[in-house]
């Protein structure tokens, strides 16, 4: 048996990521899903060993679109490595996409789900693109009567990626087209085109810039009926197992998101049916947009975690200059700086889950749930990418090299702050919710208690009268002071470890530009590293 390598740490997994994580543990309970605990504990196991393994060949074997099969037939199969289906077969079958609707109207149950996912996205990001887009999809389709199966079938614990017709499978996956290349974001400015057949069918011809997850068994798109913009689900597959009238032009080549499709279409008359009124697209759109955006948080802060333990794993087992890494002072404070991030993006992601959970029963949680996904959105993510490549650092140059996940993370760390709406996106949809629902101004300032400690006090004074008259120009500079105020909120209601040293750099000022500027505190420092990872 070889020796192990000299001043190399050990393989980072097994891991059990939901013993690991103590934050985690307390958010669940703190939010309301303490119920749903040993559920979670249960896939924290599995994410940190089995998927963890099996995520890796999923990334390096990329999808690759078939167009035809060798009898000249058109196709249009998106063909993925064997561990892409397993690793959504766990998910799916462990509630990551469908856990809030099959235990509905059970509290707590958008938190758990939200914990699942969490888990899920520290491992395999790429795979939470169709996990997202499932579970967001159901309320949607719960709407419409004539789609209650699909509704029925996507909240179902069960993965079956085979191309048949929806009653010929006891679970489906849901993807989306929304954006067209003339439009982008302005998804007003649309021109696939919906003509009117019979009851709430339709035919589209078109085309979608972005159709993620090609593979799906059902797409919601957007098109121009007679009556304005309108959602539809278009299925892949006819009801008599033909396929449906589309075709795919070619995936996307990405910067990351590797185990996951993207891809271009063209819609050549294929059948689809009506979702919500004519001309209220956007508006039912919209329903799905706050589980998309809390999807975003949470991925965003899943990155940061995993980049977080791998930073601390290397650093307790390597060697530099004579003494460990970790012992080093600014290798400390640069980890320190780390952890109160992670878990403050963590903190607020699962405060925001509970608002979401809540909406249906509490206007005052609903009208938090609608303003917090945009300000969490918009602030976690743009996180994300310095936060990720700070970890790498810590490697040096083995957090640059693809046998580590660093890289797989920092190439994905910029997706989450792109789709679903991009920075400025989510800071103007901010000043419109201020602007035309008040009530999430008096729900954001609910949210903020007095009395926790005294930046805390300053800096909601300072919002109040900031908001009082807020202007575009500076929406950015508004939503990032909003952020941090619910941040420190929710970690000083939650007496959490890391509050005060939180509140005393992100809002008293006492923090540099870069992470690892920390007021020198060893003590404070060593509780925080300890908390973080065992």
């Amino acid at each position: 048996m070889a020796d192990a390598p000299a001043n190399q740490p050990p393989e980072f997994a097994p891991r059990d990521l939901w013993a690991d994580d103590a934050a985690l543990r307390e958010a669940l309970a703190r939010e309301g899903a303490g119920a749903f605990a040993e559920r979670v504990a249960v896939y924290g196991a599995l994410a940190g060993d089995v998927l963890y393994a099996l995520s890796f060949d999923a990334h390096r074997d990329r999808p690759r679109l078939r167009t035809h099969d060798r009898f000249g037939a058109r196709i249009d199969r998106v063909e993925f490595h064997p561990n892409y289906h397993l690793l959504m077969q766990a998910a799916i079958e462990h509630g990551v996409a469908g856990l809030s609707w099959q235990e509905q109207p059970a509290p707590g149950a958008h938190v758990a789900r939200a914990a699942l996912s969490y888990l899920h996205h520290q491992v395999e990001p790429g795979t939470s693109c169709p996990l997202t887009m499932t579970h967001a999809a159901i309320p949607a389709l719960r709407r419409q009567p004539a789609l209650a199966e699909w509704a029925d079938k996507a909240a179902a614990p069960h993965y079956d990626p085979s191309e048949l017709p929806i009653a010929d499978k006891p679970g489906v996956t849901i993807g989306m087209g929304m954006t067209e290349k003339q439009g982008g974001s302005d998804v007003r400015a649309n021109t696939t085109r919906a003509v009117p057949l019979e009851g709430d069918d339709y035919v589209l011809t078109g085309h979608k810039w972005f159709f993620s997850a090609p593979m799906s068994d059902g797409f919601l798109v957007l098109a121009q009926a007679p009556g304005g913009l309108t959602c539809f689900l278009l299925p892949r597959r006819l009801a008599d197992g033909s396929k449906n009238a589309f075709t795919l032009m070619r995936l996307k080549d990405k910067l990351g998101d590797w185990s996951n499709a993207s891809s271009e279409v063209e819609f050549q008359g294929a059948r689809a049916t009506r979702v919500g009124e004519e001309g209220r697209g956007v508006a039912t759109i919209l329903d799905m947009v706050m589980l998309t955006r809390l999807d975003c948080m949470l991925g965003s802060a899943a990155e940061m975690r995993m980049a977080l333990a791998h930073a601390l794993h290397h650093a307790r087992h390597r060697s530099a200059f004579g003494k460990l890494l970790i012992d080093q002072p600014l290798m400390r404070n640069v980890l320190a700086d780390l952890a109160i991030e992670s878990e403050a993006a963590l903190a607020l992601s699962m405060r925001v889950a509970r608002a979401v959970d809540a909406a249906e029963r509490d206007p005052r949680e609903a009208a938090l749930a609608r303003i917090g996904t945009a300000i969490g959105k918009y602030w976690i993510c743009k996180r994300a990418p310095a936060f990720v490549n700070e970890a790498q650092e810590c490697l040096g140059g083995a957090g640059y090299v693809e046998e580590s996940i660093l890289p797989r993370l920092y190439r994905q760390a910029p997706l989450n702050s792109i789709w679903e709406g991009s920075g400025n996106i989510q800071c103007l949809d901010v000043l419109r919710a201020l602007h035309k629902e008040p009530e999430t101004a008096e729900a954001f300032f609910d949210a903020l208690w007095t009395g926790l400690h005294p930046a805390l006090d300053v800096e909601i004074t300072r919002l109040r009268e900031w908001l009082r008259a807020p202007n575009e120009a500076s929406a950015r500079t508004l939503v990032e002071r909003m952020a941090l105020a619910l941040q420190a909120s929710v970690l000083l209601q939650a007496d959490a470890a890391i509050a005060p040293m939180f509140v005393e750099s992100r809002l008293a000022g006492a923090h540099g530009l870069a992470f690892g500027t920390l007021r020198p505190n060893d003590a404070t420092f060593e509780a925080i590293l300890a908390r973080a990872l065992p």
